[in-house]
């Protein structure tokens, strides 16, 4: 019984971490000025974007150059 509840739970609360990654917005913008600590940003599909929400910036990684 216990086990079977056990795998109830994590079965449910995989299914709920699931469905809030996909509720995630990814929108692709372009910088076009740093001023201090304020970044202006173009983004093509900026529609579920509003002033004061919190977003996640990634940058791209430069890739190491090797060589002589």
């Amino acid at each position: 019984m216990k086990k079977s509840m056990l795998a109830l739970l994590l079965a449910a609360s995989f299914t709920f971490v699931a469905v809030g990654a996909s509720f995630a917005a990814k929108v692709d913008c372009t910088v076009d000025g740093v001023d201090g600590d304020k970044v202006t940003m173009t983004c093509e599909k900026s529609k579920g974007l509003e002033a004061g929400a919190k977003v996640k910036v990634d940058t791209k990684k430069k890739a190491a150059v090797e060589g002589c």
